[in-house]
């Protein structure tokens, strides 16, 4: 065969695979580096390849709706999670091992408690989430990278705050032993609809670890509030509820039973980049890592809703329930850290498929890392410009409200 009648095979089998990989003019069989990226495990079923929608570049559309920001708190560093108490008070998480408390509106100048961490790389002080009975026994959670003789380890812990709000104490060691690397460490923490505790845990560098269910890393793990594995659990004995996940920090429930879950697509191992991911997952699914990773399927595993070619990577992300942005009443809205912005996704409720998605805010906070709704029916985000990967200004970073 002469080579110009090769190239043109080639050319011809790409296309076709990229409009089977995905419903878009985009060739999803092509890897980050160019390449034509070999998935011999991989089936393009078409019935579930329809239900992924790929962003070729960029992140997506311009938002249609008209929103502002108004600054709540500055001064912070690294602020990874907020946890909203029932007196408006907020417990705000700082990488480097410190739990603030935001009262009035203030951020109050002595840390509730300071938590020693290893805080290299992606790690640190992380998640926090209160307790659903916080009113009547004031206990919280955290996740948190601990030096334990040496070994770097993650660890959920549960705390429990004075009556004055303004020191804790740790109560006890909820889930032990969350592998650790430089990267790919988790850290999301969120009390579900069923009153249990999940855990979004990264895969430690070891993308083959998301697979095996006797490991806790690249899962999302779903204990009782005393850390012990639901007897309703989809593996017995096991606080494994999701599976296949390379590094969530974002998840939140569309329903009791159906999660809305982010993912971090790869950055060079494999020889993969790119491609961080939107999934609709339930109890016992497999999200793919790292067997698929883009708009594929097989057998067993989840086939993503939504990919960006383009790294973004997602957050914090949270179900938009208040009223005063009605357009986003029912969508995840995730805040991205590399591509500087606010996120919404509408599912369609009946397929959950993407209906729509849309881009706010674009560099207007540099990196966004939490989302979370508040008592008000408020959405609140975190700024990440300090974490050594944005440009870290004199006020610090910021907690700011997305309103009208």
């Amino acid at each position: 065969m002469h080579l110009t009648r090769i190239v043109a095979s080639i050319i011809a089998g790409i296309s076709t695979l990229g409009v089977a990989a995905c419903g878009i003019q985009s060739s999803e069989q092509v890897s980050g580096n160019g390449n034509v990226a070999q998935s011999p495990q991989s089936q393009l079923a078409s019935e579930n390849q329809q239900a992924c929608t790929l962003v070729p570049e960029g992140a997506g559309p311009q938002g249609q709706v008209n929103v502002r920001t108004e600054e709540v708190v500055t001064g912070l560093e690294v602020p990874w999670g907020i946890a909203f108490l029932p007196n408006n008070d907020m417990l705000v998480t700082e990488r480097p091992g410190r739990v603030r408390l935001v009262r009035n509106g203030q951020l109050q100048s002595a840390p509730v408690a300071t938590i020693s961490v290893t805080d290299s790389g992606e790690g640190g002080l992380l998640g926090i989430a209160a307790h659903p009975d916080f009113a009547e026994n004031r206990l919280f959670y955290v996740y948190y990278t601990a030096d334990r003789n040496g070994t770097p380890i993650n660890r959920v812990e549960r705390w429990q705050l004075s009556p004055d709000g303004n020191s804790a104490t740790s109560d006890r060691v909820i889930v032990d032993d969350i592998p650790v690397a430089l990267y790919h460490n988790g850290g999301r923490i969120r009390f579900g609809p069923d009153g249990m505790l999940y855990i979004g845990t990264g895969d430690a560098r070891k993308p083959d670890i998301s697979q095996d269910i006797n490991s806790v890393a690249g899962k999302i793990l779903r204990v009782t509030p005393d850390g012990e594995a639901p007897q309703d659990n989809p593996f017995s004995g096991n606080p494994v509820y999701i599976s296949g996940i390379r590094n969530t920090q974002g998840f939140d429930w569309a329903n009791e039973s159906t999660m809305w879950v982010t993912d971090h697509g790869p950055s060079g191992e494999l020889g993969r980049s790119g491609h961080d991911k939107v999934s609709v997952a339930t109890a016992g699914d497999n999200l793919g890592w790292p067997t698929i990773y883009r708009c594929e399927s097989q057998e067993g595993l989840i086939t993503p809703s939504l990919v960006w070619r383009e790294a973004a990577p997602p957050g914090g992300a949270t179900v938009y329930t208040g009223n005063a942005i009605p357009e986003w009443q029912g969508s995840l809205m995730i805040a991205t850290l590399r591509s500087e912005h606010l996120h919404r996704v509408a599912f369609d409720p009946n397929s959950q498929q993407v209906q729509q998605h849309e881009v706010y805010l674009q560099g207007e906070h540099g990196r966004l890392r939490e989302a979370v709704m508040g008592p008000d029916g408020e959405l609140y985000i975190t700024t990440s410009n300090c974490d050594g990967r944005g440009g870290c200004p004199a006020g610090q970073d910021k907690i700011l409200r997305v309103t009208r």
